[in-house]
């Protein structure tokens, strides 16, 4: 499908999709309580959905980090130039805010970004995108919403960029 102009080109569009855990399984997981594992703890008090992503973490005096993030809302039409991996260390994105983002993935083609999948999610659902995937920045939509993040701290550069020779329109489909 073709997009808007772009330095006199048109772009490629990327549509969106709904995140599900099927869709999403060749780049990771999806973390929602439905659906999931769970059962109850403290005295019946509270359910625990129960291991809903693997943490990765590789490369010298590697340990997991727990961190918030507070992001600006983006506007679709997006206009995708470049995505990034973490080569040492899974990374896990999840909202505190009841708002949808964006999450872009590609697949990797012999070290370098394939062309991109794009997911809206909905309240409720955070990912976790495994070690070496391809993926976009942190995208909220609507309005400023917070992230908890689960990634690696250690030693080594955990990221790599790729820029796209043309970039992708993100957009909704036509309705």
């Amino acid at each position: 499908a073709a997009g808007e102009l772009y330095g006199g080109m048109t772009l490629k569009t990327v549509p969106l999709r709904p995140l599900t855990r099927k869709a999403f399984a060749p780049f990771g997981d999806v973390m929602e309580a439905e659906g999931a594992p769970h059962f109850a703890i403290n005295a019946g008090m509270a359910e625990r959905y129960h291991d809903l992503a693997s943490v990765e973490l590789a490369g010298e005096k590697a340990r997991p980090m727990i961190s918030l993030a507070r992001g600006k809302p983006y506007a679709l039409p997006l206009t995708l130039a470049f995505v990034e991996r973490p080569p040492l260390g899974s990374q896990a994105f999840f909202p505190l805010s009841p708002h949808p983002f964006l999450v872009v993935v590609a697949p990797d083609l012999d070290g370098k970004a394939g062309e991109p999948l794009a997911f809206v999610t909905k309240p409720g659902q955070g990912v976790n995108i495994r070690r070496n995937v391809w993926h976009g920045i942190l995208t909220p939509l609507e309005a400023v919403s917070d992230f908890v993040i689960v990634d690696r701290g250690g030693e080594g550069n955990n990221l790599e960029e790729f820029h796209y020779p043309a970039p992708f329109l993100v957009a909704d489909a036509p309705r």
